[in-house]
């Protein structure tokens, strides 16, 4: 059922995607250092190429000789559907990967140590998975994509969905050392409290209106982390 429901998915496609030591240190650092912007990597100039191999994976398995690909094009199948926040097609994809393939191919069960973590919405777990692993030339862009992609989606949620949050459970959040988050975060018009060790998020102008309206937005703040897609 699931072969059939992706070849119609693909046809449809064709026709018309230190803690103490670190925080009293930071704010000294941060106070000499250059404006910039929170240091998460940008995704737009490669979501094209990923949507293409997206497409040209999907179509070799379709294609394969009996129903069965080749253990690379089974691992960056399952990572771009994790990039893509498609945990249906992933779900359905390590099910159908024949039993003796995933046990020859340790990589395979490592990306979907990933899909668990995310499946779980365990944010911190995710980039830990991620960076636990060595990664094949051909896996690695995309795990690192689906790294920072996950990455982008935390800042906006802790933005949206706090007043204040622990400067270390933010840096966890976010999955990067204390100094660089708080860095990160003052750079962007955040606050940073370094007796309580708080910072507090600055909500981005869009979110920020729904409030003054009274207006709750469609979703929960932890749907919007794991919205569909990509950006």
């Amino acid at each position: 059922m699931g072969r059939q429901w992706r070849r119609r998915r693909l046809r449809h496609r064709g026709r018309d995607a230190r803690r103490d030591s670190v925080w009293s240190g930071c704010w000294d650092r941060v106070a000499a250092a250059p404006a910039g912007k929170m240091p998460v990597a940008v995704m737009a100039e490669g979501a094209f190429s990923f949507k293409k191999l997206l497409d040209q994976c999907e179509n070799q398995e379709l294609e394969a000789p009996g129903g069965i690909a080749t253990p690379p094009v089974y691992g960056q199948l399952l990572a771009l559907y994790l990039l893509h926040n498609d945990m249906n097609n992933a779900r359905y994809l390590w099910k159908r990967i024949p039993p003796a393939i995933k046990s020859a191919n340790s990589e395979l069960g490592g990306i979907w140590s990933v899909g668990q973590r995310i499946w779980q919405r365990d944010f911190p777990g995710i980039y830990t998975t991620i960076n636990a692993h060595q990664w094949s030339e051909t896996v690695q862009p995309i795990m690192e994509a689906l790294r920072d992609a996950t990455r982008r989606r935390a800042f906006t949620l802790v933005s949206q969905a706090y007043t204040s949050i622990i400067a270390d459970d933010f840096a966890a959040f976010v999955g990067l050392p204390v100094e660089e988050a708080v860095k990160g975060i003052l750079e962007q018009g955040w606050q940073a409290d370094s007796t309580t060790r708080m910072v507090m998020p600055k909500k981005p102008e869009r979110f920020a209106k729904f409030l003054a309206l009274g207006v709750r937005p469609s979703h929960p703040p932890w749907q919007l982390l794991l919205g569909t897609g990509c950006e």
